[in-house]
């Protein structure tokens, strides 16, 4: 298992990728809706946010439960995101 600030890393690299991809999208693709793609914007600074805060307050107990679910969780919810930019094309 990774360290924290590691992890901490991670999802800032991810989630900086996603919102630059969505960045392209908006300056380089003629006819995109705006309006989805802001809402896919807030909605990776959101996800961000959300993981940074989980991986700051991890639950004492079975950490690597709790780990296991937040990669988990954490894949899941860029592939929706990704989902979301291949749709707007």
């Amino acid at each position: 298992m990774a360290n924290r600030r590691d992890l901490k890393k991670n999802v800032n690299y991810i989630a900086g990728e996603l919102f630059q991809e969505c960045l392209v999208q908006s300056m380089f693709i003629p006819g995109i809706d705006k309006t989805k793609l802001d809402e896919l914007m807030s909605s990776v600074l959101v996800m961000q946010d959300e993981f940074i805060s989980r991986i700051n307050h991890t639950e004492p107990g079975n950490v690597k439960k709790f780990y296991k679910k937040f990669y988990i969780d954490f894949d899941q919810k860029v592939n929706e995101i990704i989902e979301a930019i291949e749709k707007l094309n």
